[in-house]
């Protein structure tokens, strides 16, 4: 479910990554909001607080709602600052091309970010490639056909992946709040998701977080030029979960974003 501050400023619309949810996103929200930003962040299908369990998001079109029809209730004039983390990038993708109209501005913080030729999961399936079997550490996976279906994120991949660069209440907090994800491999294998025309046509910046071992700096910039944005922004020792690592210096860096592209 969207979770809103108030203000008037400029409207950022947050979108969380794989088993996270909305609330990831709290230091930073706070951050904007003292400065009077109107600031938005959305629980995609399945995640967060949002009331669907994983069984019943089987499919992209399942996940991808709570987004798409928070950008529909926008007012007609509004446009907003889209920002997505990690596998967020792929949610907001299809958000762009589905309402270009209503995003001034992308912002992908070392997220997939896919191009408009190929389909968006050929990202994704480089990823897999670069991983050992290791790094996966506690986390469950299911398997259907012989493809990847689906994760739970094990606490102890947490703490030495996703977390290390964070205060330790915010790994208590994540340990909580986490929920299983599908992968959508098959979805985001489809042709012509994404168009020039739509998605292309929209400016994108692309974060990349140093020190991350989830997706680690070699492979975000490959994604950057795979899928060259119009602007790179690289933050040292962010880890993975930047908006909570340096909640600050996202927030001020996302200020300069909002006032750069009206």
């Amino acid at each position: 479910m969207p979770t809103a501050s108030t203000g008037s400023k400029k409207h950022l619309v947050r979108v969380h990554g794989l088993c996270h949810g909305a609330w990831c996103w709290y230091k930073v929200m706070t951050y904007l909001r003292s400065t009077g930003h109107q600031v938005s962040a959305v629980d995609l299908g399945g995640s967060g607080v949002h009331p669907s369990w994983l069984d019943e998001i089987a499919t992209f079109d399942d996940f991808i709602p709570p987004l798409l029809q928070f950008l529909e209730s926008l007012p007609a004039n509004e446009r907003v600052v889209l920002v997505g983390h990690s596998f967020g990038g792929l949610a907001i993708s299809l958000a762009m091309e589905k309402f270009p109209h209503v995003v001034s501005v992308a912002v992908f913080i070392s997220a997939y970010m896919p191009n408009c030729m190929d389909p968006p999961a050929l990202q994704m399936t480089q990823y897999f490639k670069t991983l050992k079997p290791e790094t996966y550490i506690d986390c469950r996976f299911i398997f259907r056909n012989g493809s990847l279906e689906s994760a739970e994120l094990g606490e102890n991949y947490m703490a030495t992946m996703m977390y290390p660069n964070c205060p330790p209440e915010d790994l208590v907090l994540a340990k909580m709040l986490m929920r299983p994800s599908n992968f959508f491999l098959e979805d985001m294998s489809k042709e012509g998701l994404l168009t020039r025309e739509k998605y292309g046509s929209i400016s994108r910046v692309y974060v990349v977080c140093e020190d991350d071992r989830v997706m680690d700096e070699e492979f975000q910039r490959f994604i950057i030029k795979d899928s060259p944005p119009k602007e790179v922004k690289s933050f040292p020792g962010a880890g993975h979960k930047i908006m909570m690592s340096k909640s600050k210096d996202l927030s001020l860096y996302l200020q300069e974003i909002v006032a750069q592209y009206p």
